[in-house]
C-alpha cells in the first residue's frame, strides 16, 4: 500500500512506509500459554522470518525475551520503558509512537512489522495496512494470551494458503481492510 496521509483506520499514518502485523493464533484469538507459544509449527516460523527478512520488526520486550536476539535480517526495535534494561543487536524505544518514527527513519529497510505480543497488537491493529495471520484450525482453552479480533475489519482476503503438519492444520491469510 503505498504511503498517505491517512490509513485506512482514517488515523494520520505515522509511517511512510507499509506497516504490516505478523502473527499465530488459534481459533479462539489465543497467542500464548505460560509464556510460550501453543503449538511449535516449523513452517510458520519459517514463513515469520522470511517475511520480516529485509524490514523493521518491532515487538514487545516478552516477545524478545522468549526468542533471545533480533529476528535474522531485520533491524528490531524492541518496545521497553526500562531504561536500564538493553538489548543486544536491537534498538529500543519506550512507546509505540516513538518505535514507529524510528523505524521509519531507518534507510535500506522497506517494510514496518508489528511482531507482537498482546498489548502491542491491540495497540497497533488499529494502524495497519496489512495483516499476515497463520490462523491455526484448534482451540486452545488454557490460553492466557490473546490477539485482539480482527474479523470485521480486515475482510478482504489477498491470499490464503492451508497446509498442515500432521499434528495440526493452518491457513497462512495475507488480509487487509475493505
Amino acid at each position: 500500500m503505498p504511503a498517505s496521509d491517512a490509513s485506512t483506520s482514517g488515523k494520520p499514518r505515522l509511517t511512510r512506509k507499509p506497516l504490516h502485523m505478523i502473527v499465530a493464533c488459534s481459533e479462539n484469538r489465543v497467542i500464548g500459554r505460560a509464556g510460550t507459544l501453543p503449538w511449535r509449527i516449523k513452517e510458520d516460523l519459517h514463513y515469520l522470518f522470511e517475511m520480516v527478512k529485509g524490514g523493521v520488526v518491532i515487538e514487545g520486550r516478552r516477545v524478545f525475551d522468549e526468542l533471545k536476539r533480533p529476528y535474522p535480517g531485520t533491524r528490531t526495535i524492541v518496545l521497553s520503558r526500562d531504561p536500564a534494561r538493553t538489548f543486544d543487536g536491537c534498538d529500543k524505544a519506550g512507546d509505540l509512537d516513538i518505535a514507529l518514527r524510528m523505524a521509519d527513519a531507518i534507510d535500506g529497510f522497506d517494510t514496518i512489522w508489528i511482531g507482537g505480543g498482546q498489548r502491542l497488537y491491540e495497540e497497533a491493529l488499529p494502524l495497519i495496512d496489512r495483516l499476515f495471520l497463520t490462523l491455526v484450525h484448534t482451540e486452545v482453552s488454557d490460553g492466557d494470551t490473546f490477539f485482539p479480533e480482527w474479523r470485521k475489519r480486515f475482510t478482504k482476503v489477498v491470499s490464503s494458503r492451508r497446509s498442515t503438519n500432521g499434528k495440526l492444520d493452518y491457513t497462512f491469510l495475507v488480509l487487509e481492510p475493505e
